[in-house]
């Protein structure tokens, strides 16, 4: 499993002069809302893009310095929703040993609300306060790729392939994550995630640690 990202730009008349974009982040619709009662995800600022971030995804003609004007324009969004388990969805070797990943994306239909919850709350007009004049003016999704979402290619943050349970014939570990069947291994990296939340996974991989730790520490 991975995330459903995509990233999202928005236009503004002013010019947005930040260097730590990457410093706010809004999970008011982590839960769902009162119109979707499912999750939706996570929305932070991504670094700040430049013109020739944005010419990955702009079309050929573009000129260079347009880019660059709307990269001083730009407040660039980063959206994240969970990734659901799929028995599908898997990787596997096959008979040379190549390895065969099998994933269809799922869970989309939360990712787009999300992304019109940003939509609703960007066109709510702001005033700049240099010039007094409304500031965003445009909203409109790219991809460091192609299309609108960013593809599993673009995912840093693997989770799943290692079940954990109480069933050794429905799971590989149990749920202090020790090997059913190897008495000495343990595995506490995001391969046991259930799903993969709409957030980094490093903090919850370190308390499963922490957790597993004082497990192993209780054994000794």
């Amino acid at each position: 499993m991975g995330h459903v990202n995509s990233v999202v730009l928005a236009v503004s008349k002013c010019p947005n002069p930040t260097v730590f974009q990457k410093t706010l982040a809004l999970n008011d619709f982590y839960f769902g809302s009162e119109d979707w009662e499912y999750p939706m995800g996570h929305i932070s600022f991504v670094g700040k893009l430049d013109g020739v971030a944005l010419s990955i995804g702009a079309p050929k003609l573009a000129p260079g310095f347009t880019l660059e004007l709307m990269a001083q324009h730009s407040l660039d969004f980063w959206l994240t929703s969970e990734d659901l388990p799929d028995p599908n969805n898997r990787v596997t070797l096959d008979r040379d040993g190549n390895i065969v990943l099998s994933y269809t994306p799922n869970n989309l239909e939360p990712h787009k609300r999300l992304q019109a919850k940003l939509q609703d709350m960007m066109k709510q007009q702001t005033k700049c306060p240099e010039h007094g004049h409304s500031c965003h003016v445009g909203l409109f999704s790219r991809s460091l790729f192609l299309g609108q979402r960013i593809p599993l290619a673009g995912v840093a943050h693997q989770n799943g392939t290692i079940r954990f349970g109480h069933d050794p014939k429905t799971s590989a570990l149990d749920v202090n994550c020790k090997a059913h069947d190897v008495d000495n291994l343990y595995v506490v990296d995001g391969s046991f995630f259930p799903s993969s939340a709409a957030v980094n996974p490093a903090l919850t991989i370190m308390a499963n640690a922490l957790r597993v730790g004082d497990h192993l520490m209780e054994r000794l």
